[in-house]
Protein backbone atom coordinates (compact mmCIF):
# COMPACT_ATOMS: atom_id res chain seq x y z
CA UNK A 1 0.00 0.00 0.00
CA UNK A 2 1.31 3.43 -0.99
CA UNK A 3 0.91 5.27 2.31
CA UNK A 4 2.05 8.64 0.92
CA UNK A 5 -0.56 8.47 -1.84
CA UNK A 6 -3.31 7.54 0.63
CA UNK A 7 -2.28 10.43 2.87
CA UNK A 8 -2.59 12.85 -0.07
CA UNK A 9 -6.03 11.51 -0.98
CA UNK A 10 -7.20 11.95 2.60
CA UNK A 11 -5.85 15.49 2.61
CA UNK A 12 -7.58 16.29 -0.69
CA UNK A 13 -10.82 14.85 0.70
CA UNK A 14 -10.42 16.95 3.87
CA UNK A 15 -10.61 13.88 6.06
CA UNK A 16 -9.64 13.92 9.76
CA UNK A 17 -6.16 12.62 10.60
CA UNK A 18 -7.46 9.52 12.35
CA UNK A 19 -8.72 8.13 9.03
CA UNK A 20 -5.20 7.05 8.10
CA UNK A 21 -5.00 5.00 11.29
CA UNK A 22 -8.29 3.30 10.44
CA UNK A 23 -7.06 2.44 6.97
CA UNK A 24 -3.67 1.17 8.17
CA UNK A 25 -5.36 -1.05 10.75
CA UNK A 26 -7.76 -2.50 8.17
CA UNK A 27 -4.99 -3.17 5.64
CA UNK A 28 -1.99 -4.09 7.78
CA UNK A 29 -3.67 -5.77 10.74
CA UNK A 30 -6.99 -7.09 9.41
CA UNK A 31 -5.71 -8.09 5.97
CA UNK A 32 -8.50 -6.57 3.87
CA UNK A 33 -7.87 -6.78 0.12
CA UNK A 34 -10.04 -3.88 -1.05
CA UNK A 35 -10.66 -0.39 0.29
CA UNK A 36 -14.38 -1.05 -0.29
CA UNK A 37 -14.23 -3.57 2.59
CA UNK A 38 -13.25 -0.98 5.22
CA UNK A 39 -16.52 -0.46 7.08
CA UNK A 40 -15.01 2.02 9.55
CA UNK A 41 -14.62 4.79 6.97
CA UNK A 42 -17.38 6.73 5.15
CA UNK A 43 -18.93 5.20 2.05
CA UNK A 44 -18.00 8.23 -0.06
CA UNK A 45 -14.34 7.86 0.93
CA UNK A 46 -14.45 4.16 0.16
CA UNK A 47 -15.64 4.99 -3.36
CA UNK A 48 -12.70 7.34 -3.89
CA UNK A 49 -10.13 4.91 -2.48
CA UNK A 50 -11.58 1.95 -4.35
CA UNK A 51 -9.85 3.23 -7.51
CA UNK A 52 -6.48 2.58 -5.84
CA UNK A 53 -4.78 -0.81 -5.60
CA UNK A 54 -3.65 -2.08 -2.21
CA UNK A 55 -0.99 -4.39 -3.62
CA UNK A 56 1.69 -3.01 -5.93
CA UNK A 57 1.81 -6.12 -8.13
CA UNK A 58 -0.25 -8.78 -9.84
CA UNK A 59 -0.12 -12.40 -8.74
CA UNK A 60 0.94 -14.64 -11.64
CA UNK A 61 1.22 -17.99 -9.90
CA UNK A 62 0.93 -19.59 -6.47
CA UNK A 63 2.26 -23.08 -5.79
CA UNK A 64 1.30 -24.88 -2.58
CA UNK A 65 3.28 -27.89 -1.37
CA UNK A 66 1.49 -31.22 -0.96
CA UNK A 67 1.96 -31.19 2.80
CA UNK A 68 0.59 -27.64 3.12
CA UNK A 69 3.69 -26.47 4.97
CA UNK A 70 4.91 -24.10 2.27
CA UNK A 71 3.75 -22.00 -0.66
CA UNK A 72 5.53 -19.89 -3.24
CA UNK A 73 4.18 -16.97 -5.26
CA UNK A 74 5.40 -15.40 -8.48
CA UNK A 75 4.52 -11.70 -8.56
CA UNK A 76 4.50 -9.32 -11.53
CA UNK A 77 5.37 -5.70 -10.77
CA UNK A 78 4.06 -2.63 -12.59
CA UNK A 79 7.12 -2.57 -14.89
CA UNK A 80 6.59 -6.28 -15.76
CA UNK A 81 9.54 -7.37 -13.57
CA UNK A 82 8.97 -10.54 -11.56
CA UNK A 83 9.82 -11.41 -7.99
CA UNK A 84 9.15 -14.29 -5.62
CA UNK A 85 7.93 -14.62 -2.07
CA UNK A 86 7.52 -17.74 0.06
CA UNK A 87 5.40 -18.75 3.03
CA UNK A 88 6.69 -21.62 5.16
CA UNK A 89 5.82 -23.36 8.39
CA UNK A 90 9.06 -24.77 9.85
CA UNK A 91 7.25 -25.63 13.08
CA UNK A 92 3.63 -26.16 14.01
CA UNK A 93 1.74 -22.85 14.34
CA UNK A 94 4.84 -20.93 13.23
CA UNK A 95 4.43 -19.20 9.85
CA UNK A 96 7.30 -17.30 8.27
CA UNK A 97 7.19 -15.07 5.21
CA UNK A 98 10.33 -14.97 3.07
CA UNK A 99 10.50 -11.75 1.06
CA UNK A 100 12.62 -10.30 -1.73
CA UNK A 101 14.38 -6.93 -1.61
CA UNK A 102 15.55 -6.66 -5.24
CA UNK A 103 14.51 -7.78 -8.71
CA UNK A 104 17.26 -10.27 -9.41
CA UNK A 105 20.55 -10.02 -7.53
CA UNK A 106 23.98 -8.55 -8.36
CA UNK A 107 25.88 -10.97 -6.11
CA UNK A 108 26.08 -13.68 -8.80
CA UNK A 109 26.53 -16.64 -6.46
CA UNK A 110 27.14 -19.65 -8.73
CA UNK A 111 24.62 -21.93 -6.99
CA UNK A 112 21.76 -19.41 -6.75
CA UNK A 113 19.06 -19.30 -9.45
CA UNK A 114 18.41 -15.62 -8.67
CA UNK A 115 22.08 -14.79 -9.07
CA UNK A 116 22.07 -16.31 -12.55
CA UNK A 117 19.29 -13.95 -13.71
CA UNK A 118 21.35 -10.83 -12.99
CA UNK A 119 20.26 -7.62 -11.31
CA UNK A 120 17.41 -5.46 -12.66
CA UNK A 121 16.47 -2.97 -9.94
CA UNK A 122 15.81 -2.36 -6.26
CA UNK A 123 12.34 -2.88 -4.82
CA UNK A 124 10.55 -0.01 -3.12
CA UNK A 125 9.53 -0.23 0.53
CA UNK A 126 5.94 -0.60 -0.66
CA UNK A 127 6.81 -3.56 -2.91
CA UNK A 128 8.71 -5.21 -0.06
CA UNK A 129 5.96 -4.83 2.55
CA UNK A 130 3.24 -5.79 0.07
CA UNK A 131 4.71 -9.29 -0.12
CA UNK A 132 3.81 -9.79 3.54
CA UNK A 133 0.38 -8.24 2.92
CA UNK A 134 -0.21 -10.61 0.04
CA UNK A 135 0.24 -13.72 2.18
CA UNK A 136 -1.99 -12.29 4.89
CA UNK A 137 -4.73 -11.70 2.32
CA UNK A 138 -4.14 -15.05 0.65
CA UNK A 139 -4.58 -17.07 3.81
CA UNK A 140 -7.70 -15.18 4.79
CA UNK A 141 -9.30 -15.72 1.38
CA UNK A 142 -8.43 -19.38 0.84
CA UNK A 143 -10.30 -20.81 3.79
CA UNK A 144 -10.66 -24.23 2.20
CA UNK A 145 -7.04 -24.77 1.18
CA UNK A 146 -4.93 -27.26 3.12
CA UNK A 147 -2.71 -24.45 4.34
CA UNK A 148 -5.64 -22.64 5.96
CA UNK A 149 -6.81 -25.88 7.55
CA UNK A 150 -3.40 -26.46 9.10
CA UNK A 151 -3.52 -23.17 11.01
CA UNK A 152 -7.20 -23.60 11.90
CA UNK A 153 -8.66 -20.26 13.01
CA UNK A 154 -5.39 -18.90 14.40
CA UNK A 155 -4.23 -16.81 11.45
CA UNK A 156 -0.95 -15.33 12.55
CA UNK A 157 2.19 -14.65 10.57
CA UNK A 158 4.97 -15.14 13.10
CA UNK A 159 8.16 -14.09 11.32
CA UNK A 160 9.45 -12.14 8.34
CA UNK A 161 12.78 -13.03 6.76
CA UNK A 162 14.62 -11.01 4.12
CA UNK A 163 16.02 -14.11 2.46
CA UNK A 164 14.36 -13.98 -0.94
CA UNK A 165 15.70 -12.46 -4.12
CA UNK A 166 18.37 -9.80 -3.71
CA UNK A 167 20.93 -8.51 -1.20
CA UNK A 168 19.11 -6.38 1.43
CA UNK A 169 22.13 -4.24 2.33
CA UNK A 170 22.47 -3.06 -1.28
CA UNK A 171 18.96 -1.60 -1.01
CA UNK A 172 19.20 -0.42 2.56
CA UNK A 173 17.22 2.82 2.16
CA UNK A 174 14.07 1.01 1.02
CA UNK A 175 14.66 -2.00 3.27
CA UNK A 176 14.95 0.36 6.23
CA UNK A 177 11.63 2.01 5.36
CA UNK A 178 9.99 -1.41 5.02
CA UNK A 179 11.33 -2.40 8.45
CA UNK A 180 9.73 0.70 9.96
CA UNK A 181 6.34 -0.26 8.50
CA UNK A 182 6.62 -3.91 9.51
CA UNK A 183 7.61 -3.06 13.10
CA UNK A 184 5.28 -0.06 13.54
CA UNK A 185 2.70 -0.84 16.28
CA UNK A 186 0.17 1.01 14.09
CA UNK A 187 1.45 -0.77 11.00
CA UNK A 188 2.01 -4.51 10.76
CA UNK A 189 3.23 -4.69 14.35
CA UNK A 190 5.92 -7.35 14.00
CA UNK A 191 8.41 -7.36 16.85
CA UNK A 192 11.95 -6.57 15.71
CA UNK A 193 13.09 -9.95 17.01
CA UNK A 194 10.55 -11.59 14.70
CA UNK A 195 12.34 -10.15 11.67
CA UNK A 196 15.57 -11.50 10.15
CA UNK A 197 17.88 -10.13 7.47
CA UNK A 198 20.23 -12.37 5.51
CA UNK A 199 23.36 -11.07 3.78
CA UNK A 200 26.30 -12.54 1.88
CA UNK A 201 28.42 -9.82 3.48
CA UNK A 202 28.51 -6.24 2.20
CA UNK A 203 31.10 -3.75 3.53
CA UNK A 204 29.37 -1.58 6.14
CA UNK A 205 26.06 -3.42 5.87
CA UNK A 206 26.11 -5.05 9.30
CA UNK A 207 27.07 -1.72 10.87
CA UNK A 208 24.00 -0.07 9.31
CA UNK A 209 21.75 -2.76 10.74
CA UNK A 210 23.34 -2.33 14.18
CA UNK A 211 22.72 1.41 14.10
CA UNK A 212 19.20 1.43 12.66
CA UNK A 213 17.57 -1.81 13.84
CA UNK A 214 19.80 -3.53 16.42
CA UNK A 215 17.10 -5.97 17.54
CA UNK A 216 16.50 -7.42 14.07
CA UNK A 217 18.06 -10.88 13.64
CA UNK A 218 21.15 -11.19 11.46
CA UNK A 219 21.96 -14.18 9.24
CA UNK A 220 25.12 -14.46 7.14
CA UNK A 221 25.21 -16.63 4.02
CA UNK A 222 28.59 -18.21 4.65
CA UNK A 223 28.49 -21.57 2.80
CA UNK A 224 32.28 -21.92 2.64
CA UNK A 225 34.91 -21.46 5.35
CA UNK A 226 37.86 -20.85 3.03
CA UNK A 227 38.37 -17.76 0.85
CA UNK A 228 39.42 -19.87 -2.13
CA UNK A 229 35.99 -21.51 -2.36
CA UNK A 230 34.08 -18.37 -1.49
CA UNK A 231 35.95 -16.41 -4.17
CA UNK A 232 35.11 -19.06 -6.75
CA UNK A 233 31.42 -19.49 -5.99
CA UNK A 234 30.55 -16.22 -4.21
CA UNK A 235 32.15 -13.20 -5.95
CA UNK A 236 31.08 -10.90 -3.10
CA UNK A 237 33.85 -12.46 -1.02
CA UNK A 238 36.40 -10.47 -3.00
CA UNK A 239 35.04 -7.27 -1.42
CA UNK A 240 34.49 -8.71 2.04
CA UNK A 241 36.56 -11.84 2.61
CA UNK A 242 36.25 -14.09 5.63
CA UNK A 243 38.71 -12.11 7.74
CA UNK A 244 36.99 -8.80 6.95
CA UNK A 245 33.62 -10.41 7.59
CA UNK A 246 34.94 -11.55 10.95
CA UNK A 247 35.98 -7.97 11.78
CA UNK A 248 32.48 -6.69 10.97
CA UNK A 249 30.87 -9.40 13.09
CA UNK A 250 33.24 -8.72 15.99
CA UNK A 251 32.13 -5.07 15.89
CA UNK A 252 28.53 -6.27 15.91
CA UNK A 253 29.18 -8.39 19.00
CA UNK A 254 30.77 -5.41 20.76
CA UNK A 255 27.42 -3.62 20.59
CA UNK A 256 25.10 -6.60 20.78
CA UNK A 257 25.01 -9.92 22.56
CA UNK A 258 22.52 -11.26 20.01
CA UNK A 259 23.17 -14.55 18.27
CA UNK A 260 24.17 -14.47 14.57
CA UNK A 261 23.16 -17.29 12.26
CA UNK A 262 25.68 -18.67 9.77
CA UNK A 263 23.82 -20.16 6.81
CA UNK A 264 25.73 -23.09 5.31
CA UNK A 265 24.30 -24.73 2.17
CA UNK A 266 25.71 -28.24 1.86
CA UNK A 267 27.01 -29.45 -1.51
CA UNK A 268 28.11 -33.04 -2.00
CA UNK A 269 31.87 -33.34 -2.40
CA UNK A 270 32.36 -29.58 -2.27
CA UNK A 271 31.95 -28.36 1.31
CA UNK A 272 30.55 -31.29 3.31
CA UNK A 273 33.62 -33.34 4.27
CA UNK A 274 35.12 -33.75 7.73
CA UNK A 275 37.94 -31.43 6.61
CA UNK A 276 35.35 -28.80 5.68
CA UNK A 277 33.76 -29.22 9.11
CA UNK A 278 37.16 -28.72 10.74
CA UNK A 279 37.78 -25.60 8.66
CA UNK A 280 34.42 -24.19 9.72
CA UNK A 281 35.13 -25.07 13.36
CA UNK A 282 38.49 -23.29 13.13
CA UNK A 283 36.88 -20.18 11.67
CA UNK A 284 34.19 -20.01 14.34
CA UNK A 285 36.64 -20.69 17.18
CA UNK A 286 38.74 -17.73 15.99
CA UNK A 287 35.99 -15.36 17.18
CA UNK A 288 36.15 -13.83 20.64
CA UNK A 289 32.59 -14.99 21.32
CA UNK A 290 32.08 -18.17 19.26
CA UNK A 291 29.09 -19.06 21.44
CA UNK A 292 27.15 -16.28 19.70
CA UNK A 293 27.45 -17.97 16.31
CA UNK A 294 24.86 -20.58 15.32
CA UNK A 295 25.33 -22.71 12.20
CA UNK A 296 22.27 -23.53 10.09
CA UNK A 297 23.03 -26.44 7.77
CA UNK A 298 20.87 -26.46 4.63
CA UNK A 299 20.93 -29.30 2.12
CA UNK A 300 21.11 -27.81 -1.36
CA UNK A 301 17.86 -27.54 -3.31
CA UNK A 302 18.74 -28.21 -6.95
CA UNK A 303 17.58 -25.53 -9.39
CA UNK A 304 17.88 -27.46 -12.65
CA UNK A 305 18.14 -31.01 -13.96
CA UNK A 306 21.53 -30.07 -15.46
CA UNK A 307 22.68 -28.50 -12.21
CA UNK A 308 26.40 -29.06 -11.56
CA UNK A 309 25.81 -28.76 -7.80
CA UNK A 310 24.55 -31.82 -5.92
CA UNK A 311 22.96 -31.82 -2.50
CA UNK A 312 24.74 -33.51 0.38
CA UNK A 313 23.01 -36.63 1.65
CA UNK A 314 20.96 -36.52 4.82
CA UNK A 315 23.50 -38.84 6.44
CA UNK A 316 26.41 -36.54 5.58
CA UNK A 317 24.55 -33.53 6.93
CA UNK A 318 24.02 -35.37 10.22
CA UNK A 319 27.72 -36.28 10.43
CA UNK A 320 28.70 -32.67 9.76
CA UNK A 321 26.29 -31.42 12.42
CA UNK A 322 27.41 -33.95 15.00
CA UNK A 323 31.05 -33.00 14.47
CA UNK A 324 30.26 -29.34 15.20
CA UNK A 325 28.05 -30.19 18.16
CA UNK A 326 30.77 -32.44 19.54
CA UNK A 327 33.09 -29.44 19.48
CA UNK A 328 30.56 -27.24 21.30
CA UNK A 329 29.40 -25.29 18.24
CA UNK A 330 25.69 -24.43 18.07
CA UNK A 331 24.36 -26.18 14.98
CA UNK A 332 21.08 -27.34 13.50
CA UNK A 333 19.98 -28.86 10.19
CA UNK A 334 17.24 -26.77 8.68
CA UNK A 335 14.17 -28.74 7.73
CA UNK A 336 13.79 -28.98 3.95
CA UNK A 337 10.57 -27.39 2.70
CA UNK A 338 9.24 -26.52 -0.73
CA UNK A 339 11.16 -29.00 -2.88
CA UNK A 340 7.95 -29.83 -4.77
CA UNK A 341 7.12 -26.18 -5.50
CA UNK A 342 10.42 -25.05 -7.02
CA UNK A 343 11.38 -23.70 -3.63
CA UNK A 344 14.94 -22.57 -4.40
CA UNK A 345 15.29 -18.80 -4.62
CA UNK A 346 14.79 -17.56 -8.18
CA UNK A 347 13.45 -20.77 -9.71
CA UNK A 348 10.07 -19.33 -10.69
CA UNK A 349 11.14 -15.82 -11.66
CA UNK A 350 14.00 -17.18 -13.75
CA UNK A 351 11.71 -19.31 -15.94
CA UNK A 352 10.88 -18.10 -19.43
Amino acid sequence: MNIQKIEQILKDQKQPKFRLGQIKKAVYRDGISSFAEISTIPKELRSVLEKEKILSFEVEKVLVSKDGNSAKALLKLDDASKIETVLISPKENIWSVCISSQVGCPMNCAFCATGQTGFKRNLTAEEIVDQVLFWKQYLMKHETCNMKQKINSKLKLSNVVYMGMGEPFLNWGEVLESLKILSDPKGMAFGSRSISISTVGIPGGIEKLTQDFPQVNLAVSLHFSKDKNRNEFMPANKNLNLEKLKVELEKYFEKSSRKVFLEYIMFSGLNDSEKDAKNLLEYIKSFKKPQLLHVNLIRYNSTDSKDKFISSSAEQAVKFRNYLLGNKINCTIRRSLGTDIEGACGQLAGKK
